[in-house]
Order: C-alpha cells, then structure tokens, then sequence
C-alpha cells in the first residue's frame, strides 16, 4: 500500500477527516502499520499505554478484568480508535485489546498523537465526542446490568 492509499485510508476515520493532506501523509510516515494474527493481544488491561491505535481492517475484542476472568465488554471495527485513553490520561489502559481474527493497525506513538491534537484543536472535539459516546454506552449498560442484579436478587430472596 502506498502513501496516498494510506492517506485516503485516513481520510475515511473520523477523527482525521478535517486533517489537511500535508498532516495526514506525516501521520502516514510516522505511524507504523502493523498486521496482528488472530488472538493476538494488542495490550493488556493495567499496562501503561503508549501509543493508540486505528483500526484499519479486521476487529479487535474489548476485554474488561473481573474476578480472574476476562469479560468481552465491546467489539471494534475498521476506524475505531482505541488505547487513547490511557495516553490521554496518563494512566493504566483500562482494558485488555485482542484481536478476533487477522487485523491491521496503525499504531501512533503518545508524542505524534499530543503534536496533532496540539496542531489540530478539532482533532482533540472529535477524541471527546467519541469518549462521551463511549460513556453514555457504559453508563447505558451499567444501568441495565444493575437493573438485572436487583431482579435476581429479588427472584432469589436477596
């Protein structure tokens, strides 16, 4: 795949979009596209993140920590964007990322990601958009998965 493929590539994430040509080929040459096999681990939940990732082909499992067992909380598609939070942050990733089967990313490094948000203002609208979305989502089945507890419970006696 050559330059301008990667850039039309781009073009098509959200988060890009608004981007100028000129930015979008650095993003280009200095990210780094990588092929993960199937069950491949992107990162792990806890890890301290480094960089964030695009979605270019393929799907990634979004996996959550509880009890010693890991529990499928999402599922993520070409253009999604993930492991942003924890660079953003500056904290530990908040879930473990795996690929379902064959995938390819874009990894962009912590320091491109903060000089195209510092760059680019709507780049940084976008990212926040895509995170409330994110948590409404949460909250949503935060609610739901409550709601279910108390009626089992109730089935149950408490």
């Amino acid at each position: 795949m050559g330059i301008q493929d990667e850039v039309e590539l781009l073009k098509r994430i959200p988060l890009f979009a608004n981007l100028e040509r000129s930015k979008l080929k650095l993003l280009a040459f200095t990210s780094e596209r990588l092929t993960w096999p199937a069950g491949a681990t992107l990162f792990r939940q806890n890890e301290m993140g480094d960089a964030a990732y695009i979605l270019i082909d393929g799907e990634a499992e979004v996996l959550v920590e509880a009890d010693g067992r890991e529990i499928p909380v999402a599922t993520l598609a070409r253009n999604d964007v993930v492991g942003e939070i924890a660079i953003i942050c500056d904290v530990p990733r908040t879930a473990t990322v795996r690929a379902r089967g064959e995938l390819t990313t874009l990894k962009i490094a912590k320091d491109l990601f903060f000089r195209l948000i510092a760059e680019f203002p709507e780049m940084a609208v976008e990212i926040m958009r895509v995170l409330a979305q994110r948590l409404e989502r949460t909250t949503k089945d935060a609610t739901r998965a409550e709601a279910r507890v108390r009626e089992l419970e109730g089935q149950h006696g408490g």
